[in-house]
C-alpha cells in the first residue's frame, strides 16, 4: 500500500463528506444522551433500557468510518513504483574479436567465456528490445541487425571467428550506424526507441594506435554522447593474459582505464569482469538495467481490498451487538 503519489487527488474532497458523518454520528449520540436525561422515572428507565454495551457499541461506526478512508483513498488512485518490461528500446551488443580473445587467463578462452555470457544475456534479455550484434577486430562487421528474434543472435554469437588487430572506434562506429538505420525504419509518432551500445573487449585499440583519431574509440564515444546513445562498456580479461604468436607468447593486458573512459565521454557505465562468472553477472545486471523500466502504475487494488475488509466487519459487528446494520 503506497502513499508516493496519487492519480486522482481531488478524490480526497469526499474526506471532507466522512469528516461531517463523524461529526453528525457524534451529535446523534449526545442528543441520544440528552433525551435518556430527560427521563422523569429514571429508576423505570434503567429497567426498560437495554444494558448499556459500553465502548463496543461504537465499533461498527468506527469500522465504517475506517473504511470510507479507505475506500476515499483507493478512489484518489494510489501509485506505486514497479518495473515493467521495456516495450521499445535498441540494444547494440559490440564484442571484440581480436586474437587476444584467444589468452586462457579467463577459461577455457576468453572468446569461449565471452560467447557463453552473452548467449545468456541474448536469451535473456526481454522480449521487446531490439538487440543486434557486432563483431570487430581489424574491421567491424554487423553480423545481426536489431531485431526481436533472438535465434539469429544466438546463432551469431556461437560462430564468432578470431581476426588480427582492434579497431574498438570502428566497432562502436558500425554500431551508431545500425541503430540509426533501425530507428529510421521504426520510429513512428512516438520517435526512435531509445537505444545503448554494450561494447565489450578486453584489450587496448591498435587501428588506429591514437583514440582521438577520426576513426578513433574516444572520438567515436563523444559521437554516441551527441546522439544520446551511451555506450556501456565492459571491460574483461586479467592483467596477466598472454597468447602465442608466430611462436612468441604476447602479453594481452586488459585496458580498464580506456573502456572507462569511452564509458565516461559517452554517458555510459563502465563495468570490470576479470572472470568468466564476473561476466556473467555483468551481463545478468544489465539484462535487468536495459529491459525493465521503473514506472508508477496504479496501486489501488490493496486500498481496496482492506477498505471492503473494513467495511464487511462493520456490517457483521453491527449485527451482532445490535442485530442491524449500522
Amino acid at each position: 500500500m503506497s502513499l508516493t503519489g496519487f492519480a486522482a487527488p481531488w478524490w480526497f474532497l469526499l474526506l471532507i463528506v466522512v469528516g461531517l458523518v463523524v461529526a453528525g454520528y457524534v451529535y446523534a449520540m449526545r442528543a441520544r444522551r440528552r433525551r435518556m436525561m430527560r427521563f422523569s422515572n429514571l429508576a423505570l428507565l434503567e429497567r426498560v433500557a437495554p444494558r448499556s454495551q459500553g465502548w463496543t457499541r461504537h465499533v461498527p461506526a468506527s469500522l465504517l468510518i475506517v473504511s470510507l478512508i479507505l475506500l476515499t483513498f483507493a478512489l484518489a488512485g494510489p501509485t506505486a513504483e514497479q518495473k515493467v518490461p521495456r516495450n521499445r528500446a535498441t540494444v547494440m551488443l559490440v564484442i571484440d574479436v581480436s586474437l587476444s580473445m584467444e589468452a586462457t587467463d579467463v577459461e577455457p578462452t576468453r572468446l569461449k567465456a565471452a560467447q557463453d555470457a552473452a548467449r545468456s544475456f541474448a536469451e535473456g534479455l526481454t522480449p521487446g528490445v531490439n538487440l543486434g550484434l557486432i563483431s570487430f577486430a581489424g574491421t567491424a562487421t554487423v553480423l545481426v541487425a536489431p531485431t526481436t528474434e533472438r535465434a539469429g543472435v544466438v546463432h551469431a554469437i556461437d560462430n564468432l571467428k578470431l581476426a588480427q588487430s582492434t579497431a574498438t572506434g570502428e566497432g562502436i562506429f558500425a554500431a551508431l550506424q545500425s541503430v540509426e538505420s533501425f530507428s529510421s525504419v521504426v520510429g513512428g509518432a512516438d520517435g526512435p526507441p531509445p537505444a545503448r551500445i554494450v561494447l565489450m573487449t578486453d584489450g587496448k585499440q591498435t587501428v588506429p594506435q591514437d583514440e582521438y583519431a577520426p576513426r578513433g574509440a574516444f572520438t567515436a564515444a563523444g559521437v554516441a554522447k551527441q546522439k544520446d546513445i551511451p555506450v556501456t562498456t565492459i571491460s574483461f580479461g586479467t592483467s596477466h593474459g598472454s597468447v602465442e604468436i608466430e611462436g612468441k607468447e604476447v602479453p594481452v593486458e586488459v585496458d580498464d582505464a580506456s573502456m572507462r573512459e569511452i564509458a565516461r565521454l559517452s554517458g555510459g557505465d563502465f563495468y570490470k569482469a576479470a572472470t568468466a562468472d564476473e561476466l556473467k553477472q555483468v551481463y545478468a545486471s544489465l539484462g535487468e538495467q536495459i529491459g525493465y523500466e521503473t514506472k508508477n502504475v496504479d496501486n489501488s487494488r490493496p486500498w481496496v481490498v482492506l477498505g471492503t475488509i473494513v467495511l464487511i466487519g462493520a456490517a457483521g459487528s453491527s449485527l451482532f451487538l445490535g442485530q442491524r446494520l449500522p
